[in-house]
């Protein structure tokens, strides 16, 4: 069964659990908002398997998540295959030197 084609059942489950709020932070906006999803931990363990499905076996040696919902999801996934962590944040939000891209 293929997640990516929204056949696997558990990607219903995961959309039921976002919510939707509209115009924010200004109006057409459809602001998805996960934290309902962080709730619970049968979609949230969901969310993360799939992407540990479609990414473990491919010699990946990092993950790299940017600044707040990167440093959600991308621990559990990098740990699940096996692979590093990296939190990618705006230049000046740490207080030691950091690489700058």
């Amino acid at each position: 069964m293929s997640a990516y084609k929204d056949k696997d059942p558990r990607i219903h489950g995961i959309k039921a659990r976002i919510r939707v709020v509209p115009d924010f932070p200004k109006p057409g906006i459809m602001f998805q908002d996960i934290t309902t999803l962080l709730l619970d931990p049968s979609a949230f363990k969901d969310t993360i398997d799939l992407f540990v499905e479609r990414y473990k076996g491919r010699n990946i040696s990092v993950v790299a998540g940017v600044e707040a919902r990167g440093f959600i999801f991308g621990p559990p996934i990098a740990l699940a295959i096996g692979a590093k962590f990296v939190p990618l944040r705006k230049p000046g939000k740490l207080p030691v030197q950091s690489v700058q891209c």
